[in-house]
């Protein structure tokens, strides 16, 4: 067994058995979603939602292409929560409740609650598939599976640590992760920096032009992944839940503070290192495996500590999003609507579930969309139906006119625009209007303009309105 292998092997083995450690800690509902939390528990856990495979296979992905400017993507994200925390996080705090759906209730209607959770569920889901599609690349390159067969061990393992412990594993293995993700990637740049003369050498060995700009992947691209991260990052279940389940609004916000800050420049350092190796590999035909082909490159144990860093980026993100997963049905459909007196017992079996079933359904959809698209535009679509979703929750606490139909006209309405510009552009290879107008865009106009007309045919009753009116008050 290769030096590589045997310490990606036992870093797996050491983060699941901290997740089964937890397991006790976690033995209520309350305690499975996450509550009291500290600022570095809190922060830990928020940070797998914004760092994860996409903030190192996807961002080098793109430095490996592009350069340079695919280091938006984490640079967006702190941006994102920064907003989130600045504006959002004490108005959040102050609702009671640790799902982004029950804000929505606290706004809009109970209705409206159901259908969102449905929906980021299933954005959850997609996101946690890119994490996955991350994870099988690693096992390609490094323990030489093929690439079903680690996709299937490699899930297994993040499914059963994150079952046992919920929020708690989540926040203790998140960091081990970062100290492994920063440290890995800071050896990465220096060794494989040497390998090729040193960073300086990049702009000799490189086109200056595309690579070092910070809009080479089209300022379209980088206006809609910060628009998409802004709002998005306001109705990030995975995100948002630590800070539901901070100690109180100061640690929340503390906490989201330092999550920008960790989040905000790791993408640099990863672009790096995709610009690295499009020196050292410039034929590969498959540019989602330029980080771990550089890594494998280097010597044993240092590349095998920085693949270690790789899976903790993965392992990172991927736990708290099918957890936020059985966070949103046992809470926002189970207990809310299907079973209303429901006991812990019982909604903590069922958050366990779909815990598991949501990592299953990552696991399938992984191994089927393998190669149809890049990590980072599969996460930027669950990114733009997420912001499109702030655009509606976002009417229903300014406009008094939002209503429970018109609210949901418009999440409905724009999931479905959103998923008809990727599927339009996937077998166009362009955009309908225009060729720079994304699905970001389509779909926040899209979530404004039906929720706006929705509730103007769908009209809120005017004792609903007086209520609301009182509420703001």
């Amino acid at each position: 067994m290769s030096a590589q292998i045997l310490i990606i092997v036992l870093y797996f083995i050491v983060t699941v058995a901290i997740g089964l450690y937890t397991k006790s800690k976690s033995n209520s509902s309350t305690a499975f979603h996450g509550a009291g939390l500290g600022i570095l528990m809190c922060a830990a856990a928020g940070t797998g939602e914004w760092l994860g495979g996409t903030s190192t296979t996807g961002v080098s992905e793109y430095g490996y292409t592009y350069g340079l400017s695919g280091a938006w993507y984490t640079i967006a994200n702190g941006l994102g929560i920064v907003f989130l925390a600045i504006f959002f996080a004490k108005m959040y705090r102050s609702l009671d409740t640790v799902t982004v759906p029950g804000i929505i209730e606290k706004y809009i209607c109970k209705d409206a609650r159901v259908v969102s959770s449905v929906l980021l569920t299933f954005v959850m889901i997609a996101v946690g598939t890119a994490q996955i599609v991350a994870a099988g690349t690693l096992g390609v390159t490094v323990l030489g599976l093929d690439y079903v067969t680690s996709v299937i061990i490699l899930g297994i393992g993040f499914i059963t640590y994150t079952l046992a412990g919920g929020m708690v594993a989540v926040a203790y293995t998140n960091m081990m992760h970062i100290v492994f993700m920063y440290g890995g990637v800071l050896l990465a740049l220096f060794f494989s920096g040497r390998e090729i003369g040193g960073l300086g050498n990049l702009s000799t060995s490189l086109p200056t032009a595309p690579y070092f700009s910070w809009t080479s992947i089209g300022l379209s691209k980088v206006w809609a992944w910060i628009i998409a991260s802004i709002l998005g990052a306001c109705t990030a279940q995975a995100g948002i839940q630590p800070i539901l389940a901070a100690k109180d609004v100061n640690v929340a916000k503390k906490a989201a503070i330092l999550t920008a800050v960790v989040v905000a420049p790791f993408g640099i350092l990863t672009a790096l290192l995709g610009m690295i190796a499009k020196v050292q590999f410039p034929g590969l035909a498959n540019a989602k495996l330029a980080l771990p082909t550089l890594m494998m490159a280097l010597n044993p144990l240092v590349g095998g500590i920085v693949l270690a860093s790789i899976m903790a980026a993965i392992l990172s993100t991927v736990s708290p999003i099918i957890l936020a997963c059985g966070t949103m049905i046992s809470k926002d459909i189970y207990q809310r609507v299907l079973r209303t007196e429901a006991s812990d017992k019982d909604v903590l079996f069922v958050s366990r579930l779909i815990t598991g079933l949501g990592g299953v359904a990552c696991i399938i959809l992984a191994i089927v969309m393998y190669g149809g698209t890049t990590i980072l535009d599969m996460v930027y679509f669950a990114y733009t139906i997420r912001g499109a979703l702030f655009v509606v929750l976002l009417l229903g606490i300014y406009w008094k006119m939002t209503s429970c139909k018109g609210a949901i006209g418009g999440i409905l309405a724009t999931a479905l625009v959103s998923i008809f510009w990727v599927i339009y552009h996937s077998i166009f290879k362009h955009y309908p209007i225009h060729p720079a107008f994304s699905e970001t865009y389509a779909a926040v106009i899209a979530a404004f303009i039906s929720t706006v007309l929705f509730s103007l045919i769908f009209k809120k009753s005017q004792c609903a309105i007086e209520e609301k009116e009182v509420d703001h008050s």
